[in-house]
């Protein structure tokens, strides 16, 4: 799964998210652009639901990677 901030999320609004995915157990992966930040959520995504992860303040998107198979 990739959460992309918004250009003007504040570093509290990304520390709130990543916070809240490693309390549930997923590793995180940040990479910082220079208009976006994105948050590459590594392990099972199956119980994480895109529309709570999109309420999050900052929140541009949530894109959800397909398991092969």
């Amino acid at each position: 799964m990739l959460i992309v901030m918004r250009k003007e999320a504040d570093v509290e609004a990304q520390d709130h998210i990543k916070a809240y995915l490693i309390d549930r157990g997923f590793d995180i992966h940040q990479s910082t652009g220079a208009n976006r930040v994105i948050i590459g959520v590594i392990g099972d995504t199956q119980s994480l639901a895109e529309a709570e992860i999109e309420a999050f303040p900052g929140v541009l998107q949530v894109v959800r990677i397909a398991k092969e198979g």
